[in-house]
């Protein structure tokens, strides 16, 4: 069964198991918000060596799945306007594509069915990497509370302001509080190795980082002016497990992501994908073209 889609919704992958219901609500509360359409999507996967009417079967399973996804949205966001989509295919390629249509894709980081072990490293990772919008990954059993921080990881990359702006305008439609996060270390600094990392002035360098995050900060706290800003500077050598410590309360945690152009090779930096494997709060994963 197919609803038409309409472009920008609300994008949620649904495979019948609980992390995919939990994606279901946190992306009909995301849609509401946004007063744009919820779109359920099961991708069946066929098997070319089993007859052709398992296919049926699969589409039933999909239908089933999607309706119960639809009733999991109505309860938790009353009002949400709601599309349902089953198809078969590639899950992950069938999901980019459809990321054309969203404005956010919102994913269960294990799943079942349709989505055949939806677990972080694979499908999710691979989306991630390649949508041509936001996506956010939740795990867990539960939605985290609606009064905690937005936390946005800040490298001043492309990629990285990409995401600023999209915990922005996450922290402002929230009324939450925002925790912009930034680590460094002194073994490396503007990119290049320090041999002997003693002779760096830690205080004076920490110093100098916190300045660089409020300059890099400015233009977002003008555009954004109701959003509480709460810099924080991390000295660690591990990026993600500073972000880790940051979002350890949070609501949502955003980092940004370089991708790739292609379906293969490496989908993710190291943080990334750190994050999306450890997180106890939701993963929001914005690439430099997002925006």
């Amino acid at each position: 069964m197919t609803d038409t889609a309409q472009q920008h919704a609300i994008l949620a992958g649904v495979d019948g198991s609980d992390t995919a219901l939990l994606a279901v609500r946190w992306a009909a509360l995301e849609a509401r918000r946004r007063d744009l359409p919820l779109r359920l999507l099961h991708v069946g996967v066929t098997y070319p060596l089993i007859a052709r009417g398992h296919d049926d079967g699969i589409v039933a399973q999909g239908d089933e799945w999607v309706n119960a996804a639809a009733g999991v949205a109505a309860g938790a966001a009353p009002g949400v306007r709601i599309e349902r989509q089953v198809t078969l295919g590639d899950p992950a390629q069938m999901l980019v594509e459809a990321s054309g249509q969203a404005r956010t894709v919102v994913l269960g980081s294990r799943g079942l069915g349709g989505f055949g072990s939806l677990l972080v490293g694979s499908i999710a990772v691979t989306v991630t990497a390649h949508a041509h919008c936001p996506v956010v990954v939740l795990r867990g059993e539960g939605l985290p509370r609606a009064d905690a921080p937005v936390v946005v990881g800040m490298d001043g990359s492309p990629a990285g302001e990409s995401a600023v702006e999209f915990a922005f305008e996450q922290a402002s439609m929230r009324q939450a509080p925002l925790v912009a996060a930034h680590t460094w270390h002194e073994s490396a600094l503007d990119g290049a190795w320090v041999a002997e990392p003693f002779a760096i002035d830690v205080a004076e360098t920490h110093e100098g980082e916190r300045r660089l995050l409020s300059e890099r900060l400015a233009g977002w706290r003008e555009k954004y002016p109701e959003v509480e800003v709460r810099p924080e500077v991390l000295h660690t050598r591990w990026p993600a497990k500073g972000l880790l410590e940051a979002a350890a309360a949070a609501q949502l945690l955003v980092v940004g992501s370089h991708g790739r152009n292609a379906l293969t090779g490496l989908l993710l930096g190291s943080t990334s994908q750190a994050l999306l494997h450890k997180a106890e709060c939701p993963v929001a994963v914005v690439r430099a073209e997002d925006g």
